[in-house]
């Protein structure tokens, strides 16, 4: 008998004997019909997706024209920046270093020597200079130069001037009524010394002599202890009044130092 492997017969010939209800047995009897339904399928999408540019021409062309819009450009003018107008009255910029140097006067505090951390200026140090809160190295050869500080009222008005000037270089020195050999003599008068054999030494004082003459911000710069420093503020509280110093014509306030030399007998 001759077999045609393209028909069925021969799964009954393999499967003799065999579970047929197996779904190896399934498959291979539908093979045939699913191979042909699969290239049937397959023919039908490879022709649609050939003949799909020829379908898309035969469609009619969609005659809608786009609709242009005439757009019309307006140039805005962005208003000018706000320009800030010069502050009157501006401060000044710094001024020039003074002509006369300056020494950083250093407040007395009681304190003990190993507490120090800061000496306090001497007297040869602070002779011939200005005293302030630091230390600047002045230029005599410096100009004196007034920064314009902006438009003001044409009515000028001038400042009380409270700088503290130095002895040094003033018009007219404050002095004691009657000369200082009477404020010597009121000063050995009045200063009572403490009570120490053999106490020698110097007691450094500043003061300012006010507008008025008044003696004020009495400070002890440097004494020899046993209550000196602070009996020469008191004697110096209880002292009348100087005669001012003045400059350019008008009393000043002005800074004077003074020693006071102390000896207890032996």
């Amino acid at each position: 008998m001759k077999l045609d492997i393209l028909k069925n017969q021969w799964l009954d010939i393999v499967f003799e004997g065999r579970n047929k209800t197996y779904g190896a047995y399934q498959l291979r009897r539908t093979n045939r019909g699913t191979t042909i339904k699969a290239l049937v399928l397959g023919a039908v999408i490879f022709s649609v997706a050939l003949a799909a540019p020829l379908i898309a021409d035969l469609l009619p062309e969609n005659d809608k024209v786009e609709e242009v819009k005439d757009v019309k450009i307006t140039a805005i003018k962005l208003p000018p920046k706000k320009v800030e107008p010069p502050k009157l009255n501006a401060p000044p910029p710094p001024p020039p270093p003074p002509k006369v140097d300056q020494v950083k006067f250093v407040k007395p505090v009681v304190a003990k020597a190993e507490e120090v951390t800061e000496e306090p200026p001497k007297i040869v140090e602070i002779k011939e200079k200005k005293i302030g809160a630091e230390t600047i190295k002045g230029d005599p050869d410096a100009v004196l130069t007034v920064a314009p500080v902006g438009k003001g009222p044409a009515q000028v008005v001038e400042a009380d001037d409270n700088q503290i000037y130095n002895t040094a270089g003033i018009e007219v020195k404050p002095e004691f009524p009657g000369g200082m050999a009477k404020f010597y003599k009121f000063v050995g008068d009045n200063y009572r010394a403490p009570e120490e054999e053999g106490l020698k030494g110097k007691v450094y004082v500043t003061f300012v002599v006010e507008k008025d003459g008044s003696l004020t911000d009495i400070k002890v710069l440097r004494d020899i202890g046993y209550g000196t420093g602070k009996e020469a503020i008191r004697v110096l509280n209880k002292c009348p009044r100087w005669n001012p110093g003045v400059q350019n014509g008008k009393p000043v306030r002005v800074l004077y130092s003074l020693p006071i030399t102390i000896q207890t007998a032996d």
